[in-house]
């Protein structure tokens, strides 16, 4: 039987989420599958031993608790304690005294890997202590966060920024194809982050030209890689609070991904009317983010992101489609083109 830890593991893996959602779905609960569900020792096991590097420790080659212990300068008793358990979850294989990363953690969870995906599992570690305030949260209503995670934390900020890079490019490239931007010149690509999407459409359609509009502690990441992809010439950086600051234009096409839903509703709907004025006529705003079903309970992953948004955002909640649809009504949007009813939806202006 393949552990709970290695279920959610590949789960978070898989960049489109599918698994999860698989997992999550409505079914009939065991008892034991009901414990399985709160025992989160395997989690933080697994979390413990990415932030240590534990894995990276062992992917020259095999060796003891005591030489790992000694290169991480941790204690042998306890270090051979969470090895062996990482045995049990199937990240590690044990011959005799001597450990070995399994396959799934050579190519997931050691740096140097071009699979490396520890990003994301060092946020969750990161987001330990406000998952810790759940229960206050629902209680009181307020979340544990007080503050822009990439202002508060910038070394934090760099991991987000690279999870959400990694799981763009999986995305991005069928994106750009269903949105046809091909008789679009300017594009902005609104908190933008690393310029995935960006460089992505860039890349797709020769002509155009993407605007990365973001906080300025983000940019430093986004130019670095610009720079790395050589589209310095077509991707242009403008560091500001989209909320507060001016957004140039005007654009042919905006794209919003995945920033509404860390925001409150009436901030939402400022900021596609603040949108709306920077388009041309005939311009599009393409909306990209998780939306809920009206009952809230679906898509399943989605549901429980919103508890996730619930205690590590000040104020984001998922929305549902409709919601997004009123924002574009509202702002003055009269072409509404829902392209996909969980992820995507378009106005014109």
């Amino acid at each position: 039987m393949i552990s709970p830890a290695v279920l959610a593991f590949r789960a978070k893996f898989n960049i489109e989420f599918k698994f999860f959602e698989e997992v999550l779905l409505a079914r009939s609960l065991s008892l034991a599958e009901i414990f399985q569900l709160g025992y989160y020792w395997e989690s933080k096991i697994l979390l413990t031993a990415v932030k240590l590097d534990l894995f990276g420790t062992l992917a020259p080659l095999p060796a003891t608790a005591v030489e790992v212990a000694s290169r991480l300068r941790t204690s042998p008793g306890p270090t051979e304690l969470l090895m062996n358990a990482l045995v049990s979850i199937g990240l590690l294989r044990k011959d005799g005294a001597h450990y070995a990363n399994a396959p799934e953690a050579q190519n997931f969870l050691v740096k140097e890997s071009p699979s490396y995906a520890g990003h994301l599992l060092l946020l969750q570690d990161a987001e330990w202590a406000n998952w810790g305030q759940l229960e206050t949260a629902v209680l009181t209503g307020k979340s544990p966060v007080r503050e822009h995670l990439f202002r508060s934390d910038p070394g934090l900020a760099e991991n987000v920024l690279m999870v959400l890079h990694r799981v763009a490019l999986q995305h991005a490239p069928s994106l750009a194809k269903q949105v046809d931007l091909s008789s679009a010149r300017t594009l902005l690509d609104l908190g933008g982050g690393a310029g995935t999407h960006a460089m992505t459409f860039c890349r797709t359609y020769p002509d155009l030209i993407a605007t990365v509009f973001d906080l300025p502690e983000t940019l430093g990441t986004t130019e670095r890689m610009v720079k790395e992809a050589g589209l310095e010439g077509r991707v242009h950086l403008q560091a500001g609070d989209f909320n507060r600051d001016a957004l140039g234009g005007p654009y042919d096409a905006v794209l919003m991904s995945d920033i509404l839903h860390y925001q409150e509703s009436s901030a939402n709907a400022a900021l596609v009317a603040k949108v709306y004025r920077t388009l041309v006529p005939g311009g599009r705003l393409v909306i990209k983010d998780r939306f809920l079903d009206p009952d809230g309970t679906s898509p399943a992953w989605t549901a429980v992101f919103a508890v996730h948004l619930l205690v590590n955002t000040e104020k984001g909640r998922c929305y549902t489609m409709a919601e997004a649809e009123q924002w574009l009504k509202d702002a003055g949007f009269t072409a509404i083109h829902e392209r996909d009813r969980s992820s995507l939806v378009e106005g014109v202006k």
